[in-house]
């Protein structure tokens, strides 16, 4: 463990849970309440996802300049701010009187949220000297009951009251969340800023030259398209015969995500043990056993495929987020800005390109589709992503590069 005390470490374990839970809290409460939001605005199944896709698109946008901005000012300065603003947005939603209103409050909750969990996943990089991949799988179980406690609490207050009041209730949640972190998230001791006028251009020219970043940000791209389409498309496909499942059932679908919550961190200590590789790969052949599940009739079969899909997600986001501190001595920020970015350019694609084969084809196109991004995903790995010492510390950055990167 590294040089701090149990209590302090315990508080910045929960610091940076909590930063994980706040960040996808917002960003896919809406997923189970788009069938009801297709019906108010009058939009097709497509048009739904763009109110997905607006906060993803915007999440792709921002991601690079938060890590720029991160590497120069610090790190909890930019996650407690950005957690707090968010309730504005959050807010704002609720009070959208037509849709252009609404996608405009989700493009600005997507421009906030890599201030959170982007900025995160750099602070844990610099900050664990030790068990890196432990401590990233709890930031990833925080991430998981964020994205569960907001499409849930979205769906059960949409049905019990309306669509606006799920909004409040999402940005009362982001400001005790935001509160809790400003209290328990320690400075950064290892941070060290960049300060050179053109370090941050440099930066990122040299990680686009990486193959094995550039393979990171492709497997991010897939890891998050397989993701988004699955649970995005699975809510119509429900909605129809012979399930009939009302937005409250949608919204409890994503208890399967307490399944990950449940593994990913005993995932982490395979990572430690097994390494990247082997972990992303073994995570998402289970991935694509579950989306091959969710072919099947039974809703039971569904759902235990779903649980399978998101939980191999789930660790393959871990494997592939410790991967970057593994591979990147310097600038980490805009390193994990840039798999930011690709990965939710993914998002945004696998909420909105399946919904032309749903269209045409169905369910079965979708799962068509998911499954050959996933399996495409496996081979980035095996092919480009060679293993680093699982014993190895990330460094700090040396003294000697503080004012060139």
């Amino acid at each position: 463990m590294d040089s701090i005390s149990r209590a302090d470490h315990r508080k910045r374990t929960a610091a940076v849970v909590l930063a994980g839970f706040c960040a996808f809290l917002d960003l896919y409460a809406p997923q189970p309440l788009l069938p009801m939001l297709a019906r108010h605005f009058q939009i097709s199944a497509a048009g739904a996802g763009l109110i997905v896709s607006a906060a993803t698109i915007a999440v792709a946008l921002a991601a690079p300049f938060v890590g720029l901005i991160a590497d120069r000012h610090g790190r909890k300065q930019i996650i407690v701010p950005a957690t707090l603003l968010l309730v504005i947005p959050t807010l704002m939603a609720a009070a959208s009187q037509n849709l252009g209103q609404l996608l405009f409050w989700r493009f600005l909750q997507g421009v906030l949220t890599p201030g959170i969990f982007a900025v995160t996943i750099a602070y844990i990089n610099e900050e664990w000297k030790t068990q890196v991949g432990a401590a990233m799988a709890a930031y990833v179980t925080g991430t998981v009951l964020g994205g569960f406690t907001g499409r849930t609490l979205a769906a059960v207050v949409a049905t019990v009251t309306t669509w606006q009041w799920a909004f409040v209730w999402l940005a009362a949640l982001n400001l005790a969340g935001g509160l809790a972190i400003r209290a328990w998230m320690p400075e950064g001791k290892r941070f060290r800023p960049v300060t050179h006028e053109g370090g941050h251009a440099a930066q990122i020219l040299r990680h686009m030259r990486n193959p094995q970043l550039l393979a990171t940000y492709a497997a991010g791209f897939c890891v998050l398209f397989s993701m988004v389409a699955l649970f995005t498309y699975v809510n119509f496909h429900l909605e129809q015969a012979p399930y009939h499942l009302s937005t409250a059932a949608l919204g409890f679908l994503f208890t399967v995500y307490l399944v990950g919550a449940i593994i990913t961190p005993i995932a982490g200590r395979w990572i430690d043990r097994l390494g990247h590789r082997a972990a992303l790969s073994g995570a998402l052949s289970v991935s694509l056993l579950g989306t091959a599940l969710t072919l099947l009739t039974p809703l039971p079969a569904i759902i235990a495929g779903l649980a399978l899909c998101c939980t191999g997600v789930f660790i393959a986001q871990s494997a592939a987020s410790s991967y970057i501190g593994r591979v990147t001595k310097e600038g980490r920020a805009a390193a994990v800005g840039l798999y930011v970015t690709f990965y939710y350019v993914g998002g945004s694609a696998g909420a909105v390109l399946p919904g032309a084969l749903w269209s045409r084809w169905g369910w079965p196109a979708c799962v068509a589709l998911i499954a050959m991004v996933q399996a495409f995903t496996i081979g980035l790995a095996l092919v480009f992503w060679r293993p680093v010492s699982r014993a190895l510390p990330v460094p700090a950055t040396p003294a000697s590069e503080r004012g060139s990167l």
